[in-house]
């Protein structure tokens, strides 16, 4: 992988992560469209770990209250636990599904799940449970107000994306505004949830790093560190967007890109 296909990906990493458009899809369309190889699942794992650098970096002092209220329950339980000792509770919870499907379908993941046609499909079809969301949500409750259904119910909705085209910020902000959530804090909770899963995705995938002809460690580093940088951009954008805008742009991106990659494919343009 050269230098440019590097920076390319990694903008392409950091501008899709947090968006609901799949990030994973698109680090397998934009090579297809320039005609550059599949970096592979790996590739996209290891470079997440910038996106998530800047999730921890944008949301350093919700992260360090949140660790601290949970660490202090865990000294000392108490009947009626403080709201963010509680959300410490629930991205734990909602890690798990990711974490037990990750590991029964991790072949599929790097072989079968990479397919255009498959990428293709699920942009289009999870637009339509955006859009039901975005109908049925009455966007009335706060972060504070999480239970253990809701963290539960979310975490199950991020194991989605396991599937390239899902996306994880699209299938975790739906699930939240399913349960009644505004925007911003189905968004918020979106992107804390995300931290457990793909950091240790990111260190699992880590020791592949230049093997089996997947990109070199240069190449990679390049990438993750351009992610970084506009992966914060996308966060801060994002959630002042949510605050009086819907998801629709995103659903009419999602379908026009998953028709012309299912008609590019079915053509033999890419593959």
């Amino acid at each position: 992988m050269s230098s440019l296909e590097a920076i390319v990906l990694g903008l392409v990493q950091g501008l899709t992560e947090f968006l609901p458009i799949s990030s994973s899809g698109h680090l397998r369309i934009v090579p297809a469209l320039l005609g550059w190889e599949d970096p592979g699942a790996g590739f996209t794992a290891v470079i997440q770990l910038g996106t998530m650098a800047a999730v921890l970096i944008y949301f350093r002092a919700d992260l360090w209250r949140i660790a601290i209220a949970w660490l202090r329950e865990l000294r000392t339980p108490i009947p009626r636990a403080s709201s963010d000792a509680r959300l410490g509770w629930f991205i734990v919870l909602g890690t798990i599904p990711i974490s037990i499907f990750g590991v029964i379908f991790s072949n599929q993941i790097e072989s079968g799940a990479r397919d255009l046609y498959l990428i293709g499909s699920a942009l289009i079809l999870f637009s339509f449970v955006m859009v039901l969301a975005e109908h049925v949500g009455t966007r009335t409750r706060f972060l504070k107000e999480m239970n253990g259904r809701d963290g539960l119910f979310i975490g199950l909705a991020q194991a989605l994306a396991l599937i390239p085209g899902v996306s994880r910020s699209g299938a975790t902000i739906s699930a939240g505004l399913f349960r009644g959530f505004d925007r911003v804090a189905a968004a918020r909770y979106s992107f804390l949830l995300s931290i457990p899963a793909v950091v240790l995705s990111g260190l699992f995938e880590l020791r592949k790093v230049g093997e089996n002809g997947s990109p070199s460690a240069g190449a990679t580093a390049i990438a993750t560190l351009v992610a970084f940088v506009t992966g914060y951009a996308a966060i801060a954008w994002l959630i002042r967007y949510l605050g009086t805008h819907s998801l629709r742009i995103f659903v009419v991106y999602r379908i026009a890109l998953g028709v012309l990659v299912l008609a590019l494919a079915a053509s033999g343009a890419i593959s």
